[in-house]
């Protein structure tokens, strides 16, 4: 509870409508639909949406949200809402989050959100990237089994939040209401406030400007397979997609197996899928001599096979972890790194000894406009350097997963009606650059990951491959060689949900 020596510099936000852009949650719970569940729950929440359209219009809101949490929750465990509320939810909040009401609910000291949500999808992505001390919302009831059961613990949503509200700050009133204008005749919590300000907020409020140069913490890491705010209008045409995307697929996988590497990036136009090159690629090794070290930013699963693609022929990969089933369907030879120094510096060298090969320092993808810190390892085997900054656009689903099961990545990728791949090598790092100039190989590393992040338009952090795992999966994201069997039951498991 608020104590009397609490500052009175605080603010109580409302999350729909005014820290969001977009007052209808509708969108948010089809992504717990499709992320948690499947297509079945996902395209019987989209059937509902004409009747919990007609209950916000007819005043029943309390009833449209309730079946709303009702089929996009009930009988899912409750780790797994969890789970996409910590790795999927927050890239689409913020990409909606208005920042004339972010300034404002920043400039203050004590900072609160309330929300009609379920508090478990909105409690980590306002405490970490809003900076909010308190998350106030619903709460879905909990069978002793861990089971969401659809329902919530609250009959009147609206007189709940004013009351937790009220119990928050006992001693003395909010500073600062930030809210939509009250439509029902139910209490809100902005009549507890001492200053309100009805959504949207305007952009010249000043508030208290000595936290003005505050700004949300951005989303580097976030997972899930779709790539649109699935709105009414963007599910459905997803679900329609989603048959001739399955077709599609698989007559691209079909002709990338059967098809020289050379002749791939013609026939792709066919099926509208592109790959832009620029930059002049070196030419193949010669007998005798060693090859060529592509060193590549790591978008997707996909990267060493476009860029096999582009040069028109096979180009070895060195692997972190990826699953078996992958490697044996890989058109080009991989090669798995063990994690210990020594043995993976000889694999490389003997590699390169026998041509080119491509390696990802990142060690994993990253999906936002970042590069992961740079491992130095390459920087020692060789001289021969050649940087390769690798991106690619899609429209529906995702090429990447951490939660998931990896082995559908290129599944995805072509699922995607016009997949485009920008592949763009740049010079071969001249002897002054590497390390046999005299220069540590973590300054090599970190000088090519700086002209790669410029040539994209990206910018360098120091995040690692595990700090991702830890973020989306729970996990340092170390893929075990199981068995054939054990990749069955990944399969069972991944297409578990549609039968929920």
């Amino acid at each position: 509870m608020e104590s009397s020596t609490t500052t009175s510099n605080s603010v109580v936000s409302e999350l729909e409508g005014t820290l969001l852009k977009n007052p209808n949650p509708f969108a948010y719970f089809m992504l717990v639909a499709f992320e948690a569940s499947g297509l079945i729950r996902f395209a019987t929440l989209l059937l509902l949406w004409p009747i919990i359209a007609l209950l916000d219009v007819l005043g029943y809101k309390n009833g449209s949200l309730k079946l709303m949490i009702f089929v996009a929750t009930a009988g899912l465990r409750k780790s797994e809402i969890e789970s996409v509320a910590r790795a999927v939810l927050p890239k689409f909040y913020m990409d909606d989050v208005s920042m004339d009401a972010w300034k404002a609910f920043g400039s203050c000291e004590k900072r609160v959100v309330v929300t009609r949500m379920p508090r478990v999808m909105v409690e980590r992505f306002a405490k970490d990237h809003l900076r909010a001390d308190e998350v106030i919302g619903t709460e879905i009831i909990i069978n002793r089994f861990g089971y969401a059961t659809g329902l919530i613990q609250e009959i009147d949503v609206d007189r709940s939040v004013y009351n937790s509200v009220a119990n928050l700050f006992v001693d003395r009133r909010p500073h600062l209401g930030l809210g939509r204008p009250v439509i029902s005749g139910s209490p809100t919590f902005l009549s507890l406030c001492e200053e309100q300000i009805h959504a949207p907020v305007p952009s010249n409020y000043n508030g208290h400007n000595q936290r003005l140069h505050m700004q949300p913490l951005p989303v580097i890491f976030h997972d899930g397979r779709l790539v649109k705010l699935p709105t009414p209008a963007t599910a459905l045409l997803i679900l329609v997609w989603i048959p001739f995307g399955i077709i599609l697929a698989a007559i691209r996988i079909f002709i990338g197996f059967i098809l020289p590497f050379w002749a791939l990036p013609y026939v792709s136009r066919i099926f509208n899928t592109r790959f832009i090159v620029k930059g002049k690629p070196p030419a193949p090794a010669t007998a005798g001599n060693p090859g060529v070290l592509f060193v590549c930013t790591h978008r997707t699963l996909m990267d060493p096979v476009i860029l096999s693609y582009v040069l028109g022929r096979s180009i070895p990969a060195v692997t972190y972890s990826i699953s078996r089933l992958s490697e044996i369907l890989s058109p080009i030879p991989t090669f798995r790194l063990t994690r210990i120094r020594d043995l993976d510096a000889e694999m490389i060298k003997k590699e390169l000894s026998n041509g080119d090969l491509v390696v990802y320092p990142e060690g994993t993808t990253c999906r936002e406009p970042f590069l992961l810190r740079f491992s130095a390892l390459f920087a020692e085997l060789t001289d021969k350097i050649v940087p390769v900054a690798m991106n690619y656009r899609v429209g529906f689903f995702h090429a990447t997963t951490a939660r998931g099961w990896k082995g559908l990545d290129p599944i995805f990728f072509f699922m995607n009606p016009r997949p485009v791949y920008e592949v763009t090598f740049l010079n071969q790092l001249e002897v002054e650059a590497t390390c046999s100039s005299g220069k540590s190989p973590y300054d090599v590393a970190n000088y090519v990951q700086r002209i790669l992040a410029a040539t994209l338009g990206f910018e360098c952090t120091n995040f690692t491959r595990k700090d991702k795992y830890r973020v989306l999966a729970g996990n340092d994201g170390t893929v075990s060689c199981s068995s054939f069997l054990d990749q069955v039951k990944k399969v069972v498991t991944t297409f578990k949900p549609f039968f929920h």
